[in-house]
């Protein structure tokens, strides 16, 4: 028997934009024209943006005109936090950065994905968390519902599987902790 997914039979819940198609079409336009060809010292215009659309963006934040995100109003950053280049925030479920962190260039972060023994391919969204004062360096996956405690450094081409405690220093697929961050 085929238990496999039937992509003709899959639907989307209910409210899991958080925001009607028509909105979320018209930040897709306003990202590609109006975020993404800004020059890349106009943060400000790109925290207006993102706020406009319901983000909630602390003093301060960087991010690079590059930086992808699927829906604004699901995206929470501190104050001073910088977001780098051709980082994805695939926000189909909440993401809320602290302050004082760094998401290098290349990074991914994405709170959803599908149910792989679902005949309809469902679909699901978890929360991700990342502390204050965390770096994860370039390239880095946060797969969904993870949570990266205050203080921890994410190694280069880590990819993060698990919770990862505060202040550590955590590299490797997985990322485990290697050490304390001092």
């Amino acid at each position: 028997m085929d238990n496999t997914q039937h992509l003709n039979q899959f639907k989307l819940p209910a409210n899991f934009r958080g925001k009607s198609k028509v909105t979320v079409q018209i930040w897709w336009i306003v990202q590609s024209i109006f975020f993404r060809m800004s020059p890349q010292v106009m943060y400000g215009w790109r925290r207006f943006l993102l706020r406009a659309f319901g983000a909630k963006i602390g003093k301060g934040v960087i991010i690079r005109p590059s930086t992808q995100i699927t829906y604004p109003w699901k995206i929470s950053i501190g104050d001073y936090s910088w977001i780098g280049d051709e980082v994805v925030l695939y926000s189909l479920g909440d993401i809320e950065i602290g302050s004082n962190t760094v998401i290098s260039q290349r990074s991914y972060i994405c709170t959803g994905s599908h149910y792989y023994d679902s005949e309809n391919f469902d679909i699901y969204s978890q929360k991700i968390t990342i502390g204050d004062k965390c770096w994860l360096a370039t390239d880095v996956y946060v797969a969904p519902g993870i949570t990266i405690g205050n203080f921890t450094v994410v190694g280069a081409r880590s990819s993060v599987f698990k919770d990862l405690p505060s202040n550590k220093v955590c590299i490797g697929n997985p990322a485990k902790p290697f050490k304390d961050r001092s």
